[in-house]
């Protein structure tokens, strides 16, 4: 058994209490009360409820540490003192469709020294309260699925390779923009699937399912956590245009190394034509 770090024993039981809930929510669909915070875009009580219990749970853990949730907003901490970025419900339509696939994503960003902003995100965790799948990372120690070692996929020719994305949707994303790509990228893969949760599409990155992934008009909340579990797990993550950083809040690109470099040709030139 691996030893989980204790920032991950607090991350994991915030996830799983908030997940059951998560769970009781997702069997009673037709109760749950909607609301609309903007186009095609649906906040449930579930949603809700799920944040609150996290930002409860982890405030009673780490006190001094700042939030930036995603219906909250930003909550701030001391400033010395990492924050908590986290996701309480990655793949809302999913869920409220009755589709079981979504997630809770909570991240550990550190301050940059000095101040002056955030830096690295160091922990991440990613759990999948149908499945019962928690996928977790430590900077500079690896990423793991419970207590299996991740590893990014071996593959190296396209061909063989099964690419994720995101599409854009009613008010949210650049159509043409992911046309563009789509067309580049489509005719060289063995597949592209969307299956409209971010955080996950970043987490089977991780575990080798996917091969790749590449979405646009993101929000750090949904990135955090997937970003140092790929590149944990031997893989690279930029944005379009090639540079790395903590989070990728607009465009990400993530897959091993040698594919990387060629998706990313594809990306690049697609987006000059």
């Amino acid at each position: 058994m691996v030893a989980l770090p204790g920032v991950i024993r607090v991350m994991e039981r915030a996830a799983r209490k908030a997940g059951g809930r998560l769970r009781r929510d997702f069997g009673e669909i037709e109760h749950l009360q909607v609301s609309r915070k903007g186009p095609a875009d649906f906040v449930s009580k579930a949603d809700m409820r799920s944040e609150r219990t996290l930002y409860d749970e982890l405030k009673a853990a780490r006190p001094d540490w700042g939030f930036l949730l995603e219906e909250a907003g930003e909550i701030e901490g001391d400033p010395d003192q990492p924050r908590w970025v986290i996701d309480p419900l990655d793949g809302t339509s999913n869920f409220l469709h009755g589709i079981p696939h979504f997630a809770i994503s909570i991240a550990v960003q550190e301050p940059k020294l000095g101040g002056g902003g955030w830096g690295d995100v160091t922990y991440a965790c990613i759990y999948q309260p149908i499945t019962d799948e928690t996928f977790w990372a430590e900077k500079s120690r690896g990423a793991w699925l419970h207590d299996g070692r991740l590893r990014v996929s071996s593959r190296r020719n396209l061909s063989d390779s099964l690419i994720a994305t995101g599409i854009p949707f009613q008010g949210v994303g650049n159509f043409e923009e992911w046309t563009k790509i789509y067309r580049a990228i489509g005719p060289e893969v063995a597949g592209i699937r969307r299956f409209g949760a971010a955080s996950l599409d970043l987490a089977w990155v991780a575990a080798g399912r996917f091969d790749g992934y590449w979405e646009s008009s993101l929000s750090p909340w949904d990135t955090a956590a997937g970003c140092l579990l790929v590149r944990e797990a031997g893989g690279f993550v930029s944005d379009y245009r090639g540079r790395s950083q903590p989070i990728h809040d607009e465009t990400i690109l993530a897959a091993n190394d040698q594919l990387h470099t060629r998706l990313h040709k594809l990306l690049a030139g697609a987006l000059k034509a």
